[in-house]
């Protein structure tokens, strides 16, 4: 089954060749990124099916790209960085996506952690992901349409909650799911002014790392047929 599923991991490597991706990986390494298995993981992982096959000659640029519905598929170094940053603790058993989007994030997420739990308010994004994944033979993933800010109530708690587009500030029922130890990697600000931080659920309230400016699209109320 693990060869199997690194073939299909692998497929279109003739397309988009191994050198370029050996060279997003390389970059990702020089700019910070220093978890080998992130960085294995978006190695292998084929970020050209996430995107419209016109971009796909760019799938392997550290750069964010247009996914339709006015969304962006993230840049690898910011996939690697938040991926990396909910591992620093240690492996994760339960993890929550919210903005589940091309599909991508999740998909690295999927063979880092355990269990991921993905939150999307556009139904049509969201059922183009569902077949990516299903076709990478990634099977530990549950998705949920619904809105991001009230996460995944019925689920919680979780170990660790992603979110990939920026709130104007932290979700109150995204800090209510957090498990004790839990780690929450979000966005935060508006317009220009984004910082990306890490919030830990601590014996008594939270403690708050603000990691860098970032640039990425709202985080939106309500589902989105």
């Amino acid at each position: 089954m693990a060869r199997e599923q690194d073939d299909i991991l692998r497929r279109g490597i003739g397309m988009t060749s191994q050198r370029t991706r050996e060279r997003l990986i390389q970059r990702l390494y020089e700019e910070g990124i220093s978890n080998a298995k992130v960085l294995e993981v978006i190695r292998r992982t084929p970020r050209h099916l996430f995107v419209d096959e016109a971009l796909a000659h760019r799938a392997y640029e550290d750069t964010a790209l247009p996914i339709g519905n006015n969304q962006t598929i993230s840049q690898p170094y910011m996939v690697a960085r938040m991926s990396e940053l909910l591992l620093e603790a240690g492996p994760l058993d339960k993890v929550m996506e919210i903005g589940t989007g091309s599909g991508y994030q999740t998909a690295v997420l999927s063979q880092l952690v355990e269990r991921v739990f993905s939150v999307e308010r556009i139904k049509v994004l969201q059922d183009r992901a569902k077949e990516r994944l299903v076709e990478l033979n990634l099977r530990n993933v549950v998705f949920r349409w619904g809105d991001g800010w009230e996460g995944w109530p019925a689920l919680a708690p979780y170990n660790g909650i992603i979110v990939t587009a920026v709130a104007t500030d932290v979700p109150q029922a995204l800090l209510d799911q957090l498990a004790p130890g839990g780690r929450l990697v979000i966005p935060v600000g508006s317009g220009e002014v984004q910082q990306l931080m890490l919030i830990i659920r601590e014996e008594q309230g939270f403690s708050r790392r603000v990691l860098g400016a970032v640039r990425f699209v709202p985080l939106l109320n309500g589902p989105l047929a």
